[in-house]
């Protein structure tokens, strides 16, 4: 039976339209098409394969499937909450995407105070939206739709203010988005789920489990994941031999990260058997922590390192960490972001930044000052007219050196971590509001709250219940 309080029909389509119009007329006032798109700058001379469309829009489409069927399946997991877990993605999602186009827009501000659209956009509203939806993970099956649109609509704000400071005065690589995209998104989400602590369910929940068929259906969503976080990786790094180095980096770290998670699995099971978690969890953690380095020369060996590494961290963090998070902090995970994107995400974070400090021209050549943009030669140096014979059109840079670059790399580290965390603490204050109509303790992990559902939805755990109080008799 629904309740009043929590019923979706008026809040949430009020929320929704209000919302939609403003930004139909944020879109009408201040979104235009960029040159690739607007017909005005094409001419009879224009080579339509010159296109940025042709560029951008193979990346685009990988990481739509990573957005809308990696993670809509693979938060499919609870028993009863399958609806939640892929169609509260799907609405998130959508809201994010549209929002982070202006938002981040805003700071890139060009002629006529326009933002110039193109999919580029897109793209980098997809990985607002990824680190959106990596939050959601923790406060999965406890919260409502209206609030998962309230924490979209305050999180991708933050999120757009710490990626352009980073990138505009802090300068640094992060091609795979280790620092703002999985560190920003991870610790935005535990100040979000740390607000929204319930003292009810510090003992678990009887609607907190899986299925055979929820099982199945987040393993579909692991497998879209493993296989576009290439694209994922790659999508911004330099065009040619920068983006060929972090496809095959994120591979080898996936695939490395596979192995070793079936092994602990195993391992660490008491009856040896595996755990259906570590298999959609922990086998993706080397997409994670080979994003710092990811267009780097670290070697194909370290790349694999890495990957056995960051799962070994995962694994250890979901059987130790999780547990102790809630039981001293009142941290509730019920995705495990922590161990997926926070603790790998350091790993990465931490191997970047040795690999920043390692690099020199005999590894790189003249192209090192491509890869590390900001050690290139300073306006003005002469240096940077002797590189611009060997590379036309290099950039002029900061003339950082190795270490100087590694040191703004461990302040962009700490001030990611530390924005996010209070950015997600406030915004769990918001998010905690009794308007907002939090489910229930007894209806968390529920699709009967918020669904049209079909009767039988809940039979395979009345029929446990059944087995259950049989035995006891």
């Amino acid at each position: 039976m629904k309740s009043r309080s929590t019923s979706p029909r008026v809040k949430l389509p009020a929320f929704v339209f209000v919302t939609q119009v403003i930004v139909v007329a944020l879109y009408a006032a201040f979104v235009t098409y960029d040159e690739h798109a607007d017909a005005r700058f094409q001419t009879n001379g224009t080579n339509p394969m010159d296109n940025a469309f042709y560029r951008d829009y193979p990346a685009f489409a990988h990481v739509q499937v990573m957005i809308f069927l990696g993670f809509g399946c693979l938060l499919a997991f609870f028993r009863l909450y399958g609806f939640g877990g892929m169609v509260f993605n799907f609405l998130t999602a959508v809201f994010a995407i549209q929002w982070a186009v202006l938002v981040q827009g805003y700071f890139q501000f060009s002629r006529g105070g326009k933002i110039h659209l193109g999919v580029i956009n897109l793209l980098n509203a997809e990985f607002a939206c990824a680190a959106v939806l990596i939050s959601f993970g923790a406060v999965l099956g406890r919260t409502s739709p209206l609030q998962l649109l309230v924490m979209a609509l305050l999180e991708v704000p933050v999120f757009a203010c710490t990626e352009w400071a980073v990138l505009e005065y802090l300068k640094i690589n992060d091609a795979g988005g280790s620092v703002l995209i999985h560190l920003f998104a991870c610790y935005f989400g535990l100040g979000v789920s740390f607000m929204l602590h319930r003292p009810g369910l510090d003992d678990g929940h009887a609607k907190q489990n899986s299925s055979y068929q929820s099982d199945i259906l987040s393993v579909m969503g692991t497998l879209f994941l493993w296989v576009f976080w290439p694209s994922f990786n790659s999508a911004l790094t330099v065009r040619g031999d920068d983006q060929h180095r972090a496809v095959l980096h994120t591979f080898l770290g996936l695939s490395a990260s596979t192995l070793t998670a079936f092994a602990l699995s195993a391992a660490l099971s008491k009856n040896g058997k595996l755990t259906m978690a570590d298999v959609q969890n922990v086998t993706l953690a080397g997409g994670v922590v080979v994003g710092a380095s990811v267009d780097m020369m670290i070697s194909p060996a370290a790349a694999y390192a890495l990957g056995a590494t960051g799962c070994a961290a995962c694994m250890l963090g979901y059987r130790y960490l999780t547990p102790f998070l809630a039981r001293r902090f009142r941290i509730q995970d019920q995705c495990g972001i922590h161990n997926l994107h926070g603790l790998t995400g350091l790993i990465s974070c931490a191997a970047g930044i040795c690999a920043i400090l390692v690099a020199d021209e005999e590894t790189y050549g003249p192209s090192l000052y491509e890869t590390f943009a900001h050690r290139a030669p300073a306006e003005g140096d002469p240096k940077l007219q002797e590189l611009r014979v060997l590379i036309p059109g290099l950039r002029a840079g900061l003339g950082r050196t190795a270490r100087e670059q590694a040191l703004f790399q461990v302040a962009a580290v700490f001030a990611t971590i530390g924005v996010s965390a209070l950015g997600g603490v406030l915004t769990g204050l918001v998010v905690k509001m009794p308007f907002l109509d939090p489910p229930p303790d007894r209806m968390c992990f529920d699709d009967g709250l918020f669904f049209e559902v079909p009767p039988d939805y809940d039979s395979p755990l009345k029929l446990i219940n059944d087995t259950t109080q049989d035995s006891a008799a």
